[in-house]
């Protein structure tokens, strides 16, 4: 393969920190990721300014790291991209500050990336993107379905109008006793029980593609109330696929009518919630026999990671969309606007 570009990618929106080289938007010379989990388990949640801190620790070694992993030096690389919003605005100004010193220092052009746009472009370092395209994107932070008519092309058609997929697992699984993140706790006991429990499903409008899991979410914080008021005993793991049941049912068929409707060639999952193993079984099940292709990515490109950054920087450097040093952290980045 002819090299025409050598990207270092940074991410450090949340509790993350990680960089990677990606050649040709396709290729993963490198990808390293520190995570913070172990730092923030015992707070329940990611607390902004640890995070922030281990970020300003960790960043130089990981680029270090990351560039001695790809075998290459500053001279190979073509240009620096990194992740300017949405996230957590003091982690994101770390990422934001070292890539535009590195980018000054080696007189680099700066790509500046949208986190949603990068977990969409993570399919695109397994399989290349087939268009008109529809992006089923679920994480903490984020439930939204995306259509893409072509490269770098934003249009969001549906998303939450309340709490994020991700939050709801994460509210439930404090609700449950279980350690945090909880997501990857609650698909395992769901696994494990039976859905016992007929929890509601937010619709919505008839010809909506929006998403709502708050009443989802206070229903089983409901139920699991009734249930010690009573005295009775509860089967946590019960709950648990009773919940995740709703949450498929929802997002599943829904993304199904928008695929649909709007004709697209190839489906793509996407977020930390991709990694949900209920979801994927259920996505695989569901278009094995549509002519929608599915892609979803390997776990360790559903969660936050610089690889993913890289692959969408590609498609801005081939454009020459680059950033300028007045380049910010963007908490609230529009993925349209891209």
């Amino acid at each position: 393969m002819k090299v025409t570009e050598r990207i270092l990618a940074i991410e450090t929106s949340c509790d993350e920190t990680s960089a990677a080289v990606i050649q040709n938007g396709t290729e993963i010379l490198s990808n390293v990721v520190s995570s913070q989990i172990e730092s923030h388990k015992r707070f329940g949640g990611v607390v902004p300014e640890i995070a922030s801190r281990h970020h300003v620790e960790q960043i130089t070694f990981i680029v270090e790291q990351a560039l001695q992993e790809a075998k290459v030096t500053m001279d190979d690389i073509s240009a620096v991209a990194v992740t300017e919003g949405p996230g957590l605005v003091g982690a994101l100004l770390i990422g934001v500050n070292a890539a535009k010193s590195i980018a000054f220092s080696h007189n680099l052009p700066l790509i500046g990336v949208h986190h949603i746009a990068g977990h969409i472009y993570a399919n695109r370092l397994i399989q290349e993107l087939t268009f008109p395209l529809l992006a089923l994107v679920v994480s903490g932070g984020h439930t939204e379905l995306v259509y893409m008519k072509e490269h770098g092309s934003f249009e969001i058609i549906g998303e939450t109008r309340d709490d994020a997929v991700g939050e709801a697992y994460d509210k439930v699984a404090r609700t449950l006793g279980l350690p945090y993140p909880g997501g990857p706790h609650i698909d395992k006991l769901a696994a494990e029980g039976e859905v016992s429990i007929d929890f509601p499903r937010a619709w919505l409008e008839p010809d909506s593609f929006d998403f709502s899991f708050s009443g989802l979410k206070s229903a089983v914080i409901n139920t699991l109330h009734n249930y010690k008021q009573r005295g009775e005993d509860v089967l946590i793991e019960n709950i648990a696929a009773s919940f995740q049941a709703s949450v498929i049912d929802v997002l599943v068929e829904k993304t199904k009518r928008a695929a649909e409707q709007y004709q697209v060639k190839q489906l793509v999952l996407a977020g930390g919630v991709a990694a949900n193993r209920g979801l994927r079984a259920e996505l695989e099940k569901q278009f094995s026999n549509r002519e929608v292709e599915l892609l979803i990515p390997p776990l360790h490109l559903c969660t936050d990671n610089a690889a993913m950054i890289g692959a969408a920087a590609s498609i801005k450097y081939q454009k020459q969309q680059y950033s300028d040093y007045d380049l910010n952290g963007n908490p609230g980045l529009d993925l349209e606007q891209q």
